[in-house]
């Protein structure tokens, strides 16, 4: 439900239009109309609003502004390369188009006065002029006595004006050190989860129910609201990814009640996503194009592997081949380097011996005992994984499958020895299931 705006000089049915424009920052809304007062009165001359990127400070005056027909003037410091075109602007959007024809072709902040207090007169308005500046922390970059003339422009003009200023940081970070009239402060707080989850549920989709979209964005704020609390940003990852989401639906796998399902298939995408925010190298339809193309490369890559590739393994299966295939194509004096955490210091000339010029994997798989194997599983597994009859009953069905073979006789219970019978291609492939980088432990490719 939307709180209500209230103040004495407006319309409340105008200020109920206006409140619901603005969800999640009407308290915000309501402290700003206070200090601006009614429209007749005399403002203050000028307003700070702070906060971090979009937290609805541009949107919530300017809201404000226009749905109640104030007379104002909106500038940006971004857009304003220069003093005179701020100036331009301001004159233009307050007393018309030929009042900024007034200015010379370089002008000061005296002749921006001095044709302010000759067109005020000839323009007479009944309510306060407001001057909206955003990006307002580019202002110390322009002149030293730029901003303490816009703080009480009120004053030098007299007219009834306002200079509102628009910033990302705090007040202090702008106080010069001769100092200057101080502005009322406002600050705006970020969004939180609750807030986020419901301006970006208003985004409805009109091929799909609301409440199959606030579940997706429920599901989207779940993975990106602790990395990213920007709700542009966020609106933007919303629109990108709902596609994917309802990809199910449209093929009519599942239905809109079964969100587990709608989860399994958008993880891998959420994913991905999350290694571009706040990056827009691309356009939106490129990075459906890119992923697009990296999908077709990984199926066109899965299809070029053996039979065994679209064999489902445990997650232990894998580590326990992966251990297999590290045995039998690196030398074992490496497992020291490769495995042990603290191995100390190991130059690269001692350890690179120069007659052993041939590939391993040229020279084919060598044999390894089933000690060796364990204890470069229990290296390279991200968990801690107890000796139990279920690894070693994993070794065996890794031999079932052909994936190891077994040397030597069956009765050969006290070191029975193993070569692992997968190419590098195939055990690649494994180790991006489980997020793993083979590369980097194999000797070859130091």
């Amino acid at each position: 439900m939307t709180a209500s705006l209230q103040h004495p000089g407006y319309d409340p049915e105008r200020l109920l239009c206006v409140a619901e424009k603005m969800p999640c920052r009407v308290a915000q809304a309501g402290t700003l109309l206070s200090l601006m007062g009614e429209p007749a009165q005399y403002s203050y001359p000028s307003i700070f609003l702070y906060g971090h990127r979009s937290t609805g400070k541009s949107h919530v005056i300017n809201t404000l502004l226009m749905d109640l027909e104030l007379p104002h003037a909106t500038v940006s410091c971004v857009e304003c390369v220069s003093v005179g075109l701020m100036f331009e602007r301001v004159l233009l959007a307050l007393f018309g188009p030929d009042t900024s024809t007034l200015l010379p072709r370089s002008p000061s902040l005296s002749d921006f006065v001095r044709i302010y207090r000759q067109q005020a007169p000839l323009s007479p308005a009944n309510q306060t002029r407001y001057i909206v500046i955003e990006k307002a922390e580019l202002l110390r970059d322009m002149d030293s006595n730029l901003l303490p003339v816009l703080v009480r422009l009120q004053e030098l003009v007299d007219d009834n004006v306002t200079v509102i200023l628009l910033s990302e940081i705090v007040w202090d970070r702008f106080r010069p050190n001769t100092g200057c009239f101080e502005p009322l402060i406002l600050y705006f707080p970020d969004y939180s989860k609750g807030d986020l989850q419901q301006i970006l549920s208003q985004d409805i989709h009109p091929s799909y129910s609301p409440e199959l979209y606030s579940a997706f964005i429920n599901i989207l704020l779940g993975v990106f609201y602790s990395v990213c609390r920007d709700l542009r940003e966020l609106r933007h990852l919303a629109a990108l990814n709902f596609s994917k989401f309802c990809e199910p639906l449209k093929e009519g796998k599942v239905k809109e009640s079964d969100t587990h399902k709608l989860w399994r298939n958008i993880e891998p995408h959420l994913k991905k996503a999350m290694q571009t925010v706040y990056l827009r190298d691309v356009s939106s339809v490129q990075w459906e194009q890119q992923l697009q193309q990296t999908e077709e490369k990984e199926c066109a890559a899965l299809k070029g592997l053996s039979a065994h590739a679209h064999v489902e393994l445990p997650y232990y299966s894998k580590f326990l081949l992966i251990a297999a295939y590290l045995a039998s194509y690196n030398p074992a004096r490496t497992d020291r380097r490769f495995f042990l955490k603290h191995h100390g210091k190991i130059k690269k000339t001692n350890f690179l011996k120069k007659h052993e010029k041939t590939s391993n994997h040229l020279l084919g798989p060598k044999p390894f005992p089933l000690d060796r194997l364990l204890a470069i599983f229990y290296s390279v597994v991200d968990s801690r994984v107890a000796p139990s009859a279920s690894v070693f009953s994993q070794i065996s069905s890794l031999v079932t499958l052909q994936l190891l073979t077994q040397l030597g006789h069956d009765d050969q219970l006290d070191a029975p020895k193993y070569k692992c019978a997968v190419a590098l291609d195939f055990i690649r492939a494994i180790s991006r299931t489980v997020n793993f980088d083979i590369v980097k432990y194999l000797y070859d490719f130091l």
